[in-house]
Formats: C-alpha cells, structure tokens, sequence
C-alpha cells in the first residue's frame, strides 16, 4: 500500500508583522557584547553478620525481576557488515526489501538502542529568493511588488521569540541560494538593511536570535565557499546542505535541477568537504524519486560516505522523498513508493553504519512511522510547533505527542535532541565555535541529548513529569538487569547502558533495583542524627567545581573566609550532642597553614568536649595532605587519627574515578589510584569509609561506570564502604558553571538513575544506597527511595557546601521530619549510627526534643 499519497491541505496563513523595535537594530550595529552571556534556553562490612546472604538475594531479585522485565533473545549481526562497497552495492540493488530493512533496523539498534530522537525547531524562512529554479520546489519564488526580499530583523526576531517561549531549542535558517546573483530586488533589500551579501545577513540574524533568545542556530543555505563556512560557523552551532543528488545527469536540460547552478552535485560536494574541513557538524542527504535510479540514489549516499570518511563531521543523513506540489514543473511526476523510501533508508545505515543518525522527515510519510523505523531510522529531524514547514508547506508536522505515540507504537522512545546531534555535542571544544559553547552545554545532558526540564539539583522547581508512551523494555536492558540480580557485577558498558535507559526502561531499571532493596533492605529506610561541621573554607587547592571555596561570596551562599577555633568545634560538637547527634561529620578545605597537627588537635577537641561522639572526619585529600606536612606515610597517620579518636572516612574528593576528567575538573588533586589507594589503607586499618560520586559537569555514562566499577573492585577486596552516596552536581554558583564548561548538574533522569543503576552495579558488596536529600530534596529524595534507596543520611544541622553552590533545601532535615517522610512513602523508619547500628532510646529522645541551634560563630579570616 502507497501510504505517500498527496493529501490536499488548507493554505497556511501568515503571521502578521510584528512592529519594528529599534533596540535590535540598535544591538546591531554595535555588534557582539563580548560580556553578554546568552540565557540558556550500616554495620562494618567486612564483619559476617551485616554480610547478606548472596544466594538468597539473587533468587528473591531473579523471582522480582521477573514481574518486571522478560528478557528476549538478541538479534543476529546484519549479513552486509564488512562487506567491500561492490559487494554492498550489488546486495543493495538485488536483496529483498525486507531483508535489508531488518539488516538496517538491527544495525540501527546496535547504535541507538530504543532511542529515536527530534529537535524541537523554530523554522524561519530568511528569504524565499533563490538563483536557482529546481522543478518541483514551492519554496522558492521570485520578487513579489509590496513583499519584502527578506524578513526584517524584527521578524526574524519574534518567530524565535515565538519558538522559545513553546520551548523550541533550534532556530532553523532556511534560504534560498544566492539571490543577489540573479535578482536586483534581492541586491537592494541587501543594501537597504546594510549587508553585501545574503549570507553576511544570515549571519547576522543567526547571531541575533542566538544572543536575545539563547536559540541555537542551524544554518541551512545551500552551497557555500570556505569564508562564508566559517563566517557561519562563528554563530551557529550546525550547518545543512543537502547533496540531493549525485547524478549530473539531473542537471542537464530537461531534468529537475536544470538551471539549478548550486545544485550541480560537484558544487555540492565542495561545500560537504569544505565544512568538514572547517569542523562543522553538517547535516546532509538525499531526496528520492526526482528522476534518478536506485543505482545513481547509492552514488550520492556512498560519496556521502566517503566525504564523511575524510572529516567525521556528518552528523545526520536525510533521506527525503520527493512530493509533487501544484505549481510546479514536476506537479505531476510519480512520487516514490513506501518500499522505495524504506529501501533507501535501509541502504543509507548499511551504508553508513550503527553510529550515523539517518533521519525520514515524518511529516512527509504521515502514517509510515512503523515502516520508517523498522527500516531503520533514529531521527525525525527537526519539528516545530509553532512554524509550518516551508519547503513542504503542504504537509503540516505531526503534533510531537502523536508523533511520540507513532513512536511507541513501532517499540521506540523518542527523545529530543539539538541542533548539534549527541556525539558533537559531547565533543563540543572541537566542534562548535568557543562563544557558543556554554550554551550547548548548558541545554544539554550527559548524552548529549536536550536537557528538557526546569528542575536542576537544588532548585525549586517541581520535578519533570514524563510524558506515558508504553512500549515493551528493550531486550538489551532486560538481559542485563537479569544478570545484574546475581551479583557477580557487570561490565562497564553494560552500567552505561543502564544509565542511557529512558521511558519504559528507565521505569524497568528503577523498578529492578526498588525490588533488589526490598530483598536486601525490606521496607526499613534508615537515618542518622549528625551535624557537619566545616572548619574552614579557605583553600589553597583549584577545584573548578567548588562554589565553598572558590564561589562567589554574595546572596548568603558563601561565608567570607573563616576558619573555626577549636574552641567553637568543641562547642558545636557538644551541641550536637545535646541535640541527640550521634556523629560530627568534618571536613574543610587544604587551608594553607594546615599540617597533619591541626587535624589531630580537631579530632582531639571534639573527643575531649564529647567523649562519645563519633567522629566521621577528613578526606583523602586531607589525609594525604596531613600525612605529607608531617613526613608520614598515609597509612602511618591513618593510624594515628584513629588513635586519636577518628572512627571513620567520609569518602568525598572521589569526584569521579577518571582521570580524564579529574584533569579538566580537579588537576591538582588526588588521582583515581592514589584516591583508591588512602581508602584501602583506612580499610586495611578496620576504619571504615563512604563511597560517593559528584556527577553532572563535565563526564559522562562511561565514567560513571568505571568509577562504580572502581568501588565494586576495592569492596571486594575490603569490605569496608558502609555505603554508597551520589552527590549530584549543584551548578549555579560553581566556577566550572560560571565559566561555561560544565553542564547544569544531572538532568532529573540521570539523578534517579545514578542511584538506581549504582544499587544494581554494587550488589551485594555495597548493602546500602543513600540520597542526598540537601541535593535532591524532598520529592527527589522520595523519587529515590522507590530507586533502590535505603537510606536518607544525616539530619546535618549544619549544611554550607551545597548551600554555597546555590541549592535551596535547606540546612536541617531533624528527625521528626525524616521519619514523616520515610512513613509517607509507605516505608519504616529506623535510627542508626554511622555504622548502621540501632542507637540508644536516650540519644532518639534526645533528638525529638532538641532545642533551636545557637548561631554560629566563624573565626578569623587570616590565611
């Protein structure tokens, strides 16, 4: 059945003008502001008796599981992987359709899993003068008497501004070539408006929309020379040509592009090299059934390919079936059939491989969805909500939530991406021009993809609400949260793509480890009574996420720098105590005059003032820097703190186990082995430790994999991390942030999944998953607790590192409050110490009746 029938629609109506505003022409003419910053769119473990049981565990988890997720068996290789090109092309001409679509459609897998992804676009037609008079275009047309040559800056202005407040993230510019050369209107309107050319105007409006309405420009004007590529590049984050064709033949009189100079496929192909050259992300692609054969239709892919070779700057392929259009010359050639659009999408990932984005325009092939994607897709390209498509202004786009049900329907989740696909975004230094950067990783997550939600760690806003699009949960992820329930660990690309899990899946991943909780945990969700106490903000180290060190001091966030008299962390201690604590937790920063003494004496102090406080004190960064002040090796002064009165570590400075990133995010701290290596000497001493991870800057999945596979390794060892502890990144006032190098913080998705994905990952070695509740609130943390979680940490009393950062929950979650939210989630709560004994009915009395904390006191600022 032909499902590309041509389907008369009503005309769409233009917008009125909007009035002109001089401000932006004023903005204009003073050019870029350097300055402006665009608006972004338990008991010890090694101990037998807090061991679990393993092979309990495992067959409680398998037989939950099963409820969840039923794993099926995994597809076979496609038959034309390393096949030399005379062999692919000759298989692509002669196989059946519905082999090469289910080749396609496994290999399409291979790369993006369930993913099907779209931009969410704002289409703004610049002009519709073009030089040249391809024959079955509507786009393009000449002077019109009263219509202008090109929108006005204030035009341009409030389609994107219409865009962004529907939630839009691309402004598409799209053009017609090179008007000036043909028409005198076109070279009048330049001249008027103050450009030589037509692309120094786009440039211009791609610059205006960038920096008054954070959108990321996609430029889309046809053939182009090198300047005018990086003219572009400057003030876009993508570019687009289509080749359409490879067959000059097309090009001769009588044929679709004839009169078309820019649409010689020579030309073409010199703008695809010469962008890849200037390391620009490039969409480009084909358009089917204008007269070409199935033979000449793998020409242009396979030139595609090998200019994609030379640069690796292709981000999507398009593959475009013609539509005849009234008015035209080609109103009434045949379009192409269904099987010839599915066969060549199918022939494009075969072509290009697992990791190319191919993309099928859906508005284009209303109903086809299914077809589409199992021929094997994984884009729709750009759709908008608010601009009709106007190269196709015919076919109106698909509303986005029918488009996701279509979707769904065909057993994929769409997702939203940018103008930039996920793999340049990740690699944005390289691939996008320095000034635009920021905003591309600010709009973005860990996988490159839209970072769609208001909520951020430690804001306000309410947590994101998923859209419902049942499908079945992809094979892949069920096998692997089948193995997970065995507890013999899984390899780092299986965690990873656990935490690539969305829609369905993700719901399968939370679900599998809320089931491995209660089999390990039961419905007991524990808490302890604690105060932080920092003793100093002053550092001398350069950690580019640290907001208590290094942040702005302003808004009550930051303290001026202090450093606390042992006098006041006496009297902190004691209050605490008094306030039914059963923990200090300390830590400060590397303050220059600090030696391995200062920590002894801290540790002393709280000790001599509250003989039976525990004390949860000093990281590995401070140890190491204790120990070195002194001329001891670390183990040698672990044993003199614990001598001391130290019960245990808290495991932060951990940041993320890779060293690729701790370059870029902490330099001159502790690496991955030496931060391993402070926290097996305190286990081998029988002083326990936390494991936390800081995620949401600068890494990605694959480093958080080999980071919880860097603690799965040493517990193993060990035994000695009571618990694991995800500290989300808090953005708004870290300098990595500030500076436009970070991404901000975890998206609501990877913040869930981290401690989801980490309770499946560490099982059994690690019994117990805390959340942050000062990181995540109270809904994050009750998001969490059905995740996998048990335990909620510390009341604090005292909270200044996340505060400093910008987060709003607070700085106390007392007792009472904790065991209200543990019991309305419908689980028990239960008062423990640090190393998850059960306390004494005086200390829970105790923290039930506390009085109001005194007010602070913060010591010189002498550094």
């Amino acid at each position: 059945m032909n499902l590309l029938l041509r389907i008369p629609y009503p005309p769409v109506r233009r917008r009125d003008l909007l009035p002109h505003r001089a401000r932006f022409l004023a903005r204009l003419a003073r050019g870029r502001n350097p300055s402006f910053r665009p608006r972004p769119l338990s008991g010890h473990p090694r101990r037998p008796l807090l061991r679990p049981d393993e092979a309990v565990l495992s067959r409680h988890f398998r037989h939950s599981l099963n409820a969840i997720v039923e794993p099926l068996a995994s597809p076979r290789p496609p038959a034309t992987r390393d096949l030399p090109d005379s062999a692919l092309r000759a298989r692509l001409l002669s196989a059946p359709t519905a082999e090469l679509t289910a080749e396609a459609a496994t290999l399409r897998d291979a790369g993006f899993g369930p993913l099907v992804s779209y931009s969410r676009k704002v289409f703004i037609p610049l002009t519709h003068l073009c030089r040249d008079v391809c024959h079955y275009c509507t786009f393009a047309r000449p002077p019109r008497k009263g219509e202008a040559a090109y929108l006005s800056p204030d035009r341009v202005l409030a389609i994107a501004e219409t865009g962004a407040r529907v939630g839009c993230r691309e402004a598409l510019f799209t053009l017609g070539d090179r008007p000036e050369r043909r028409y005198a209107a076109a070279r009048d309107a330049l001249s008027a408006l103050g450009y030589a050319t037509t692309i120094d105007y786009l440039a211009a409006m791609a610059d205006l929309v960038f920096h008054e309405t954070g959108l990321l420009p996609h430029a889309n004007p046809g053939a182009l020379t090198a300047a005018e590529i990086a003219q572009l590049r400057a003030v876009s984050v993508s570019q687009g040509i289509m080749l359409e064709s490879a067959s000059e033949r097309l090009c001769r009189r009588g044929g679709p592009h004839f009169g078309s100079p820019d649409k010689a496929p020579p030309v073409r192909l010199a703008t695809v090299d010469a962008a890849g050259r200037a390391a620009v992300p490039l969409t480009s692609g084909i358009l089917i059934g204008i007269g070409e054969t199935r033979a000449e239709r793998l020409d242009a892919l396979f030139a595609l390919r090998d200019a994609h070779a030379a640069h690796g700057h292709i981000q999507e392929i398009i593959v475009q079936n013609f539509r005849a259009k009234p008015g035209t010359k080609m109103t009434g050639a045949a379009e192409p059939t269904l099987d010839d659009l599915v066969r060549t999408v199918a022939a494009a990932r075969l072509i290009f491989g697992p990791g190319m984005a191919i993309q099928c325009p859906p508005n284009l092939s209303p109903g086809a969805e299914a077809a589409l994607i199992g021929a094997g897709i994984s884009d729709w390209g750009g759709v908008s909500p608010v601009t009709p498509d106007h190269v196709n202004p015919e076919a109106p786009w698909p509303e986005i939530e029918r488009l996701a049900a279509a979707t769904a329907a065909a057993g994929k989740t769409l997702v939203e991406r940018l103008a930039i696909h996920p793999p340049f975004a990740q690699d944005a230094d390289r691939w996008v021009d320095a000034r635009l950067v920021p905003s591309v990783r600010h709009a973005m997550d860990a996988d490159g993809l839209a970072r769609t939600e208001r909520w951020a760690v430690g804001n306000a806003e309410p947590p994101p609400v998923a859209a419902h699009h049942p499908r079945p949960v992809d094979p892949k992820i069920a096998d692997i949260l089948a193995a997970a329930g065995a507890g013999d660990g899984l390899p780092d690309a299986d965690i990873e793509t656990l935490f690539r899990a969305r829609g369905p899946d993700f719901d399968a991943v939370c679900a599998a480890a809320d089931a491995l909780r209660g089999a390990t945990a039961g419905d007991v969700v524990t808490y302890a009574v604690n105060r932080n106490i920092n003793y100093t903000n002053i550092c001398t180290y350069g950690c580019r996420f640290c907001a208590f060190s290094k942040g702005r001091v302003r808004d009550n966030l930051r303290e001026t720098p202090y450093m606390l008299s042992l006098d006041e962390i006496a009297r902190r201690a004691v209050e605490a105590w008094d306030r039914g604590a059963t923990e200090v937790c300390m830590q400060g920063g590397i303050h220059p005059s600090y030696t391995g003494d200062t920590y002894l004496s801290i540790l002393r102090a709280v000790k001599d003032a509250a003989p039976d406080m525990h004390v949860h004190a000093f990281s590995p960064l401070e140890v190491t820097q204790g120990a070195a002040t002194l001329g001891l090796a670390v183990p040698d002064y672990l044993a003199r703190l614990k001598a001391a009165g130290l019960g245990s570590l808290p495991g932060t400075a951990a940041e993320i186990l890779d060293d690729d990133v701790r370059a870029a995010l902490c330099p001159d701290k502790l690496s991955t082995g030496e931060w391993l290596s402070v926290i097996e000497a305190a286990h081998d001493l029988d002083l326990p430790t936390t494991a936390t991870i800081m995620f949401g800057h600068l890494e990605n999945s694959a480093s958080w994999a080999r980071h919880l596979n860097h603690l799965r390794a040493l517990q193993r060892r060990t035994g000695g991390f009571t618990e694991f502890v995800p500290l989300p990144f808090v953005h708004m006032e870290t300098p990595v942030y500030l500076k436009g190098r970070a991404r901000r913080g975890p998206s609501w998705r990877e913040a869930v999944l981290m401690h989801a994905v980490a309770k499946l990952a560490l099982h059994p070695l690690i019994p117990n998953i805390q959340v942050s509740w000062v990181k995540m609130g109270v809904e994050g943390a009750r998001a969490c607790l059905d995740a996998g979680v048990n335990d909620l940490g510390g009341t604090l009393m005292n909270e200044s590192i996340s505060r400093a950062a910008g987060t709003v929950h607070g700085q106390e979650l007392d007792a009472a409050a904790m065991e209200s939210l543990i019991a309305a989630c419908g689980r028990t709560p239960r008062r423990r110490d640090t190393l998850y004994r059960d306390v004494a009915g005086e200390r829970r009395a105790a923290a039930f009746a506390a009085a109001p904390l005194a007010a602070p006191v913060y010591g010189a600022a002498a550094e």
